[in-house]
């Protein structure tokens, strides 16, 4: 009996205790929890900052593309500074695929690589090539501003979204922007690098639609790497060809351009977007690379020496803004 009571009245005194409340410092579990909860926020912390400075190298690497193909320009020809920066770029992409052992990507995703190599690896680095013989790196830097946009748009189209009107409107907006500006530096009529600039906002737009859409099945690095081994066969060939009709001229300038195009541009830069897209989010990552067209007319000066026209900040601040609408309206 004396057992029983003592047992009763320990229960008594157990359930009669207050219950801690939630948050506070008080009980041993409470403090667990306050202390789990800070570490997890730490923890969160420097995982979105770490994605923040990983995208924020990939925008630079992309902005330093375009001085870099102006240097490569300077010792090797288009067709040649093209084909041979995809074929470095593929070794590289290829040896990193080998050493890690991934798995070729299933045959329903090759159609899906072809748009993404057609776009990103051959279309969007020769027409800008092609345009950066006659153009300054500033102005096709304005002019390629828009490829946010246009990106938007046919992912718009492809993944049967309905964007708000804000959107439309701001996405006009920044192409009329775009437009003026090109015709008004051009004389009044669009030149032959202007075209080819168009042409290549459009064959990089669809690589970059398709490529987010495989990269919700396989790491966006590993979309890349495909698409730059896929395409060994046309551009191996390719290069041997183009460095046995264009005179190649060796300089420091022109090997660092090449050098930076095919490592820096092509697939290193990519990884560390990608790792920092998928830290922070899609939307926290493009407000960042908003920066890219005036970051390129920063490197145009600074390392190519141009002057800048006041229409080429101004343009590109506008597409700035318009870019930031489309980010922030809700289709």
């Amino acid at each position: 009996m004396k057992t029983q009571s003592s047992a009763i009245a320990g229960s008594a005194i157990a359930v009669s205790t207050p219950e801690p409340v939630p948050g506070s410092a008080s009980g041993p579990a409470s403090g667990a929890t306050a202390e789990a909860d800070d570490a997890a926020a730490r923890g969160g912390s420097r995982a979105g900052g770490l994605g923040t400075l990983l995208a924020a190298l990939g925008v630079v690497a992309f902005s330093l593309t375009f001085p870099a193909t102006a240097w490569g320009l300077e010792g090797f020809g288009p067709w040649a500074l093209v084909s041979v920066r995809s074929v470095l770029a593929a070794l590289i992409a290829g040896g990193c695929l080998l050493v890690l052992r991934v798995a070729p990507p299933a045959r329903r995703h090759w159609a899906g690589l072809a748009v993404v190599a057609a776009g990103v690896v051959v279309g969007f680095p020769l027409l800008t090539t092609l345009a950066l013989r006659t153009s300054t790196t500033a102005h096709a830097a304005v002019v390629v501003g828009l490829l946010p946009l246009t990106t938007a748009l046919l992912s718009a189209l492809r993944m049967g979204t309905r964007p708000s009107r804000t959107f439309w409107a701001a996405a006009l907006a920044g192409a009329a922007a775009v437009v003026a500006f090109t015709v008004q530096q051009s004389g009044g009529a669009l030149t032959g690098a202007d075209l080819y600039l168009f042409g290549a906002l459009l064959v990089c737009a669809a690589g970059y639609t398709e490529g987010g859409r495989l990269a919700r099945v396989m790491p966006g690095w590993q979309v890349i790497g495909w698409a730059l081994v896929f395409c060994l066969p046309l551009t191996v060939p390719a290069a041997a060809l183009a460095l046995a009709h264009e005179p190649v001229r060796l300089t420091a300038h022109s090997v660092a351009g090449l050098l930076w195009v095919a490592a820096g541009s092509q697939f290193l830069g990519l990884v560390v977007w990608y790792r920092g897209m998928a830290a922070i989010g899609i939307p926290r990552a493009s407000q960042l690379q908003l920066a890219q067209p005036l970051l390129t007319l920063v490197w145009s000066v600074l390392l190519l020496g141009e002057h800048l026209t006041p229409a080429a900040p101004l343009t590109a601040a506008a597409v700035l803004v318009c870019i930031a609408v489309t980010q922030r309206a809700r289709g």
